[in-house]
């Protein structure tokens, strides 16, 4: 399961209304093969469920994972964070033996 933190929601709202996106448009959150620590976090918003996606919700936001993905991401928590040490969107990610410095990618 993927979780989100209440600012993490109230932001994905504020970025659903200002890019244009409805309702509809869910949060995909997915693994890509990259970064300095080997792999990488993909967020992006998408209107569209694949057969081998997973499909949690929590405070009333739709998370699409996509099964591969879900190896690697079960038990994380979507966090914002506007504070000193930077800006965006943070995976706390249980599963993730090594982050780099700028917490872009990870090794399991």
């Amino acid at each position: 399961m993927v979780t989100i933190t209440e600012i993490a929601k109230e932001k994905i709202i504020e970025l659903r209304q200002k890019e244009g996106h409805t309702s509809e448009h869910n949060i995909r959150v997915g693994v890509q093969g990259g970064g300095c620590s080997g792999l990488m976090y993909d967020l992006k918003f998408d209107d569209q469920l694949h057969e081998k996606d997973q499909v949690f919700e929590d405070k009333g936001i739709k998370i699409l994972v996509d099964k591969k993905s879900l190896l690697y991401l079960a038990g994380t928590v979507l966090d914002f964070s506007d504070g000193l040490n930077g800006k965006g969107f943070q995976f706390v990610n249980p599963n993730a033996s090594r982050t780099c410095g700028c917490g872009e990618s990870f090794a399991v």
